[in-house]
């Protein structure tokens, strides 16, 4: 129960198509109507635990009661026994039987006529040559396929169906999933809140090395600006990389439109990212939200993103500069003026001499 639970990366990376896991118990001689029309049923290790009453009502059950696609059975191969080292009888004391190569072929084969299957055969292990002839696999395998119908009502029941229910389910869970809108859009403004952050990192470093086409422009209070540099090329896959190369016409185009969508910060220094470059530059916010409206739908009203006015680009402050500049303000603590007093030979011998 413990193990089919989600873990840490299942939430931080959420898989498109939504997953369900149940854990039920019950019996493989019982019917339950909740199992049936299943791509596949596993049976590993089982039916050697069955008696062979059993194992008749499981063929029942899960070939011609759950009618699942494919099946796939193992069991032991008793020929391989005398290859273990101090076995006596049985490889567990709660096995009913143990069938040779023959005897789980003959199974194998009479399930298949019976029920419309087919079947191949295979096993786990290797041995050297000579003896996988000669004694088989160590488990042996069936892999059953069921045959292609013409009419496959029958395959999830008429109207004689037996709508059973004798497993107890003991637990459920459902794993995260992009199809919850809650989800997509916490993994979505997770995607751009750390895309901005690139972007802004990226074009204040580019503006001080004069080969960038077009700076993301900051203002402080009371100036607003726009700064242009010189070509740079959008590489849409990784935008840390744009100021490497020339830019076509297009993309001059493109930036130039990504210069006049700026807006004005007058309040505080900020950077403004439209929504139309993270849109180009990073293809995970494209692919989680669409559409560039399904963008802008997506991301209004949440606290942890501040949209422009027109809900056309990211505002993001530049608060790392401030906090950089911090140690300046030293200076009005009256720090720097004591220590000035002290750092004076000439003032410290005169404060000494009226002090005696």
């Amino acid at each position: 129960m413990h193990a089919l639970a989600p873990i840490s990366t299942d939430y931080l990376q959420p898989s498109y198509d939504p997953l369900c896991v149940e854990l039920y118990q019950g019996s493989v001689t019982e019917k339950d109507a909740r199992l049936r029309g299943f791509d596949l049923v596993t049976s590993i290790e089982l039916i050697e635990h069955l008696t062979l009453a059993d194992v008749e009502r499981f063929s029942e059950v899960v070939f011609g009661y759950m009618t699942p696609v494919a099946v796939i059975v193992s069991t032991p191969n008793c020929e391989f026994n005398p290859l273990l080292p101090g076995l006596r009888g049985f490889r567990h004391s709660d096995h009913k039987f143990e069938w040779s190569r023959a005897e789980f072929r003959s199974w194998a084969l009479k399930v298949c006529l019976k029920f419309g299957y087919k079947v191949e055969f295979t096993g786990v292990g290797h041995l050297a040559s000579g003896y996988q002839e000669s004694v088989g696999f160590c488990s042996q395998i069936g892999v059953f396929r069921r045959l292609e119908r013409g009419d496959d009502s029958n395959v999830l029941g008429g109207d004689d169906a037996e709508e059973v229910f004798s497993y107890k389910l003991l637990y459920s869970v459902n794993y995260p999933s992009l199809r919850d809108n809650n989800i997509l859009r916490r993994v979505l403004v997770s995607e751009v809140v750390c895309w901005t952050e690139k972007l802004k990192r990226w074009m204040g470093k580019k503006s001080g090395e004069g080969n960038v086409y077009y700076t993301l422009f900051e203002t402080e209070e009371g100036e607003e600006g726009v700064e242009e540099q010189t070509v740079c090329r959008a590489e849409m896959r990784n935008p840390v990389l744009h100021c490497e190369r020339g830019a076509s016409e297009d993309e001059g185009e493109f930036w130039t439109h990504f210069q006049r969508r700026q807006d004005s910060c007058t309040s505080f220094r900020c950077v403004s990212v439209p929504l139309d470059v993270l849109w180009s530059c990073c293809p995970r916010v494209s692919t989680l939200s669409g559409s560039l409206g399904n963008l802008r739908r997506l991301l209004m009203d949440d606290p942890d993103v501040e949209l422009s006015q027109d809900g056309d680009a990211v505002l993001v402050n530049c608060h790392e500069q401030e906090e950089e500049e911090d140690p300046d303000e030293l200076e009005d603590s009256g720090y720097e003026q004591a220590s000035r007093h002290r750092s004076d030979p000439a003032e410290q011998e005169e404060d000494w001499e009226a002090n005696v």
